[in-house]
């Protein structure tokens, strides 16, 4: 496998011609994906990742390495299988952390349709600490019901750490990676995106919250236990009714994914 070069170049080759609507589409949406990560401000240079299965086959698409997420286009994704290899010609070479982390979760994961991952400042500064995220906002109250943990096991370059993710993560749809960032998975990147933003939020709440110094008001056991239920009424469809407005806020700030 091959992942790194030494430059790399934002003159990309037309794709739309050699693939089909479908791929077409998914590679639209994940350009724009990674735009708006960088639009929030959760990107970390070139060193996190997003990736997309291409319906009906065992490929996913994922960032060229080198490419700043702002850059990114349909044309640039490169399409690599489950052992990282490229099943389409690229002159780019991918990040071997995304690759080793999105590619068990696709595995595994059927309903994976897109894995995001980010190394956000208040998602990193939730992941060190003990308690882990808090029970003190609506966001939180999102979350929780379907929140995982994964234990630090350094850069995420071995192989071998494949089943411990998989096993953490289970039918999770977010993970606070300890000591690292945050993870999410959805059936669509409308999906993936919200649950991040809802993941993010509810990290940034709890660190402002904790910097005010006083007591920290925990949502009530009761009411926590109906989350499981409220928080996941309607998720997917709520996503897909924000992502229309969303692309045209890109379409606003940085024309130019959907090439």
């Amino acid at each position: 496998m091959s992942f790194l070069k030494n430059t790399v170049s934002n003159e990309v080759p037309d794709m739309r011609e050699r693939v089909g609507e479908t791929e077409w589409q998914v590679r639209c949406d994940l350009a724009a994906l990674y735009r708006l990560v960088a639009l929030f401000g959760w990107d970390d240079l070139i060193f996190t990742h997003i990736t997309a299965k291409v319906p009906g086959t065992e490929h996913f698409l994922i960032n060229p390495y080198g490419m700043t997420f702002d850059e990114i286009t349909a044309s640039s994704l490169v399409k690599i299988d489950l052992n990282g290899r490229k099943v389409m010609e690229s002159e780019y070479d991918i990040n071997p952390a995304g690759f080793t982390i999105h590619s068990c979760i696709h595995a595994a994961r059927k309903d994976a349709m897109c894995v995001l991952h980010t190394h956000s400042i208040n998602g990193a500064a939730v992941s060190a600490q003990k308690a882990g995220l808090l029970p003190v906002s609506q966001f939180a109250f999102i979350v929780l019901p379907s929140l995982a943990y994964h234990e630090y096991e350094g850069l995420a370059l071995n192989a071998d750490e494949q089943p411990r993710l998989v096993r953490d993560l289970g039918a999770n749809n977010y993970l606070i990676l300890r000591n690292h960032g945050l993870l999410t998975v959805g059936s669509s990147m409308a999906d993936a995106f919200q649950s991040m933003h809802r993941l993010e939020a509810a990290c940034m709440v709890q660190v402002r919250a904790q910097s005010g110094g006083s007591e920290l008001l925990d949502i009530p056991a009761d009411i926590l236990a109906r989350a499981h239920v409220e928080s996941r009424a309607d998720r997917a469809a709520k996503a897909e009714l924000a992502w229309p407005g969303l692309l045209r806020r890109l379409e606003r700030r940085n024309p130019g994914y959907a090439l």
